[in-house]
């Protein structure tokens, strides 16, 4: 079974959704740059070198906007083993790939997808690493 890992959302001002999350629900933000896409990760949860402490809890991220992608608004991470599998499995079960996978550095293999209801989700083949803990130093 593969578990839900991260849930992402779409940001129009990240400064604005940063600054709504931290007040209203006290989570911890971490802005990253351009060559990760302008990411913000979202702390939610107690989390440790080995990821969220409480079982059943996740992480998750923002993304900006964009006008020329498809099915934005709130969605799931699913974490797999061997993302090539699971694409063909997403594509016989009648779900439809939205790009091919692609390497984000540090964190793994990623690729989205909608499925037959026209939700759109990703799936993640993670590289052996928690990359919501908090940044040392």
């Amino acid at each position: 079974m593969n578990p839900v890992v991260h849930f992402e959302m779409p940001y129009e001002n990240r400064e604005r959704m940063a600054r709504f999350y931290e007040s209203a629900f006290g989570w911890q933000t971490r802005m990253l740059g351009e060559e990760m896409g302008n990411y913000v990760l979202a702390t939610t949860t107690e989390t440790d070198e080995n990821g969220p402490t409480r079982p059943g809890a996740i992480n998750g991220g923002f993304h900006e906007r964009l006008p020329d992608l498809p099915v934005q608004g709130p969605s799931l991470v699913i974490a797999v083993d061997a993302i090539r599998e699971t694409v063909k499995k997403v594509i016989a079960a009648g779900g439809t790939l939205l790009g091919e996978p692609m390497e984000i550095p540090g964190v793994g293999q990623y690729a989205s997808f909608v499925d037959p209801e026209g939700n759109r989700l990703s799936m993640l083949q993670p590289i052996p690493r928690n990359w919501h803990a908090p940044a040392s130093g």
